[in-house]
């Protein structure tokens, strides 16, 4: 059997956690049109009759690097492929021009003597379109392949470039008795993400990159009611106000939003307890 680990790397919101998700056919991990939604690598499986591979969802690569929190982000990807990866698939959004970050993950990707896949997202859109940009970057590459993440297309042939220069091997992680397919991510860390994501999306840049998010308890109820208390943690007093809203009203969304898709991914009546707190130094505690 195939066997390996696949990091995916590439800019901040050029789709990977998207395309992780769609090719585990499951959501591991969170999105938003907001850079800095993935904060750290995750780890998934994904596994059928040719082998088993370790997905490695890397952050995105920031070409410049002011705030604290991007600072502690953005070596993580050279962090991963510093490691033993079989494969690296580099996404790229063909609708956005090349640029510094492009150019600097293509820096960290000649460092790896590694087989890599250049994957090009967004085939479903025709305009705008910086594809002869990007044209030149194929001979660095053992693949080149046209996909869109969202709508899955071409993730089979993806797939199977994968298993095609993965190595011969004893599978690596027992996933007959995985409840997920991350490896990686506790219960707690997962709720938190969700939540997370609800509030990038309600917030929009009203609140950047300054808040993250904490479940401190789960019960199961005797009503079969989960009861999940968290907190959404912020640096500044003026972004508590955002994240709450006139009379309450954006933390009731973010939670009405967060419960009901947690209540989808458990099958479970919850019980969402969301509190606003501030912390100006959050990202050196909770990262």
């Amino acid at each position: 059997m195939k066997a390996g680990y696949v990091a995916i790397i590439g800019r901040p919101n050029s789709g990977k956690s998207t395309l992780l998700n769609n090719l585990l056919g499951q959501k591991v991990s969170v999105t938003s049109p907001k850079p800095q939604t993935t904060r750290f690598s995750i780890q998934a499986v994904y596994k059928d009759e040719r082998g088993q591979i370790i997905f490695i969802n890397t952050p995105g690569v920031f070409g410049k690097v002011k705030d604290a929190l991007s600072k502690k982000i953005n070596p993580i990807t050279s962090q991963v492929l510093g490691n033993d990866v079989d494969v690296v698939i580099h996404l790229v959004d063909h609708t956005r021009d090349r640029d510094f970050e492009e150019n600097k993950i293509l820096g960290i990707i000649r460092t790896v003597d590694k087989p890599k896949i250049l994957a090009i997202n967004k085939s479903d859109i025709q305009k705008p379109s910086f594809l002869p940009h990007y044209k030149f970057m194929e001979t660095e590459y053992h693949k080149t392949i046209m996909i869109s993440a969202l709508y899955k297309s071409n993730l089979n042939y993806l797939l199977d470039s994968i298993f095609e220069l993965l190595p011969e091997r004893e599978k690596i992680v027992d996933d007959e008795n995985l409840p997920t397919p991350a490896l990686n991510i506790d219960g707690k860390t997962f709720l938190a993400e969700i939540v997370r994501e609800k509030a990038f999306l309600f917030l929009r840049k009203e609140v950047p990159y300054s808040l993250t998010t904490k479940i401190d308890a789960v019960e199961e109820k005797d009503d079969n009611i989960l009861y999940i208390k968290g907190r959404i943690i912020t640096s500044h007093d003026r972004y508590k106000s955002m994240i709450i809203g006139a009379k309450g009203r954006m933390i009731k969304e973010i939670g009405m939003a967060a419960r009901k898709e947690l209540e989808t991914a458990t099958n479970k009546k919850i019980f969402l307890d969301l509190t606003v707190e501030v912390n100006p130094h959050w990202f050196d505690e909770l990262l």
